[in-house]
């Protein structure tokens, strides 16, 4: 059976005697990993591996040691307790394995946890498990924690006691980082308040998580994009009181707006685009910045590229004296530009809307 992404986050976190078997699968594999070792430990319980009632075998050593594998799924242990056996990179080339397992599997056997890399759609494994009614498909992705997973994380961590201008930047933040990452910055952020009496709040979190900065550049650069002049300069200068050099707010420009012209390219398939990135852009971002991408156009971006290539330039030079207003201006024509554009997509709706 394949889990929706809900689904999925319910079973991982207690997986009842629904399936027999499970397949988790992924490109990242140290998140397949970590959710293979949470499924186990919930499956057989923390003494379940020092009981004996744990057996891992790599895919390499399936194909000499299949009968051995089928047979721990059947044998009873010398403790007692739900048991598991942990298959792990399997591929297709398991394929015809795993099937006698499933085909096999009764009540009282122990569990299969099987994982995988990436798998495509026409996987024969993956085909497999999606179809047996004993058996679970599910796909780990790097997906950003949505809001009530940010919620969870935030409570295991300890920090119930969150300011709600705090709590709002932990969820923003959430939204840039997969959820290993977003949980050791949680962990961090724990430590550095374990003793405080207050409540957690922005200057709190701006201590531990330096890449908020980079954030706040995202900030000016959507002001620019989706066309709000107003906003550009009022940012900007405030990643200067940060800190922040002019040459460093370039730089991360000229990054986001390839992304935006390489997503500008295909723009029916946008987010798919920006989805193939190294590293990838999920979740809100990515329909964000394809939204800017289709707006703006191949040509505009093009054009801006240049621009910032031309600033980038002249801050490297021995006299940079107009760097902070070199900077500025180009991402104000920008949002002036984009401005205009999004002004002139309006017109056509509003005259179909009088008619």
């Amino acid at each position: 059976m394949k889990l929706a992404a809900a689904d999925a986050r319910t079973y991982l976190k207690r997986p009842e005697g629904r399936f027999g078997a499970v397949l988790l699968y992924g490109p990242d594999p140290i998140r397949v990993a970590e959710n293979r070792a949470n499924l186990v430990e919930r499956l057989i319980g923390p003494d379940g591996a020092r009981e004996f009632r744990l057996t891992s075998f790599p895919a390499a050593d399936a194909r000499k040691r299949g009968g051995e594998i089928l047979d721990c799924l059947k044998a009873v242990g010398f403790f007692p307790g739900p048991r598991a056996v942990v298959l792990d990179d399997a591929t297709d080339a398991q394929r015809d394995l795993l099937e006698r397992a499933l085909s096999t599997l009764a009540e009282g056997d122990a569990v299969l946890v099987v994982t995988a890399g990436s798998l495509p759609a026409r996987s024969r494994m993956r085909a497999l498990f999606e179809a047996a009614g004993n058996a679970a498909a599910i796909g780990i992705y790097d997906d950003p924690p949505d809001k009530g997973e940010v919620d969870e994380m935030i409570a295991a961590a300890g920090l119930g006691n969150m300011s709600p201008d705090g709590a709002g930047q932990l969820h923003a933040f959430a939204g840039n980082q997969t959820p290993p990452e977003f949980r050791q910055t949680l962990e961090k952020l724990a430590l550095y308040t374990m003793r405080q009496q207050n409540p957690v709040g922005p200057e709190d979190i701006a201590a531990v998580v330096p890449e908020l900065q980079e954030a706040g550049v995202d900030d000016v650069l959507w002001a620019a994009a989706e066309g709000r002049p107003d906003d550009v300069a009022p940012l900007i200068y405030r990643l200067y009181a940060q800190g922040y050099a002019p040459a460093a707010i370039s730089v991360r420009a000229s990054r986001y707006f390839r992304m935006l012209h390489a997503a500008s390219l295909d723009p029916r398939n946008a987010e798919s685009v920006l989805s193939r990135m190294r590293p990838p852009v999920f979740g809100k971002r990515r329909k964000r910045m394809a939204e800017q991408a289709r707006r703006l156009g191949c040509a505009r971006l093009e054009a801006l590229l240049g621009e910032l290539l031309d600033v980038e330039l002249a801050l490297r030079s021995s006299d940079p004296s107009p760097d902070r207003i070199a900077v500025e201006r180009v991402l104000l024509r920008l949002a002036m530009t984009a401005g205009r554009v999004r002004s002139r997509a309006r017109q056509p709706a509003a005259a179909g809307a009088r008619n």
